[in-house]
Parts: C-alpha cells; structure tokens; sequence
C-alpha cells in the first residue's frame, strides 16, 4: 500500500494519494505512513486532528494561523466532495499570492498536504461532506486569521455560498500583511 505524493507548483504543497482496496465488506484507504512522509521531508508532528461536517453550497475559508502559532495542515474527505483550494502567503515565494485547487472524495483516496504560509478553503460540491484536519500546531484564537473568498482570481461555482460570519468580514489578499517568509 503505497501513497503517492505529488508536488503542486507550489513548493511544499502536495496532494497524497493512496490506492484504495475493496473487497464484498467495503474499502480499504491508507492515509498515512511515517517512512513515506518522512522519505519525502513532510512534517509530522500532528498536534491536533479534528473534522468537519458541512452541507451542500457551504464554503469555509481561507483560513490559517499566524505565526508563533502556524501550522502544516493534512486535509482530506472522507465523505462527500469537496473544492480545496489554497494560496501561497509566504513572501519571497515563487508562486506568492498563486492558488492551486484540489478535488478531494474518498473515491480519489487523496488528501492535501498544505505548508506553514498558506491559507486554506473549500467548497463543498456534494455534500454532506466530513472533511479532516490534522495540524501542526494547537489551535490559538489569538493566532487565528484569514482572508476573504474573493481575494483571488478564482471562478467558484457559486456567487452565493453559504459562509459564516467571520468568513464574510474577512480581509482581502490586498489588504493583508503577510507574516509569512518563504
């Protein structure tokens, strides 16, 4: 049971896949294995693992925490499917201010393997949709933080998603002052 780790263009970005094993009881997906991820250099010292459970039409995003407190998150699906995008906040970055979308579903296996520096979001194209985080720091609302959804040039595919407040209010990619280093 290999995983598969495949580089986006942006560095330290990578979505994982695994091959998923079905026999007549269901399926089998390995997400994780330490000797791959350490082969690959990806850190590993998860500190906090939680999910989501999000309807159709909801989008949550772009989020990430500020440092002392920033993290490397591993996102995946594990129902339902989901629109994950990411962008690259880290001055000094050949791809600073780019985005790269993921399609994450149990039936792709895959997850994304998003660095310290990047803000994260997704939209949900077939829920309901349990989405799973595992991070590298401990939450800190004092750290929390994140942009607005129409910060980038980026068709979703909806005008009208279902956010929360905070994800309204948010700041825009222009107005924000990235704390991120390359």
């Amino acid at each position: 049971m290999n995983l598969i780790i495949n580089a986006t263009k942006i560095p330290g970005c990578y979505e994982i896949s695994s091959p998923i094993y079905s026999d007549h009881r269901g399926t089998l997906t390995k997400t994780f294995h330490n000797h791959v991820f350490n082969n690959h250099q990806l850190t590993t010292n998860f500190r906090e693992t939680y999910y989501t459970i999000s309807h159709n039409n909801v989008l949550r995003g772009f989020h990430f925490q500020t440092p002392p407190a920033s993290h490397t998150k591993m996102v995946s699906c594990s129902y339902g499917e989901i629109m994950d995008v990411v962008i690259d906040l880290r001055k000094g970055s050949p791809t600073f201010g780019q985005y790269h979308v993921f399609t994450l579903s149990p039936e792709r296996g895959n997850q994304a393997y998003i660095p310290d520096g990047l803000a994260h979001a997704y939209y949900v194209s077939k829920g309901p949709a349990i989405v799973i985080y595992h991070v590298t720091s401990e939450h800190s609302a004092s750290h929390d933080s994140g942009i607005h959804w129409q910060s980038i040039n980026f068709t979703w595919p909806t005008n009208t998603p279902i956010l929360s407040d905070k994800d309204k209010n948010l700041p825009l990619l222009s107005q924000f002052k990235s704390p991120f280093t390359f």
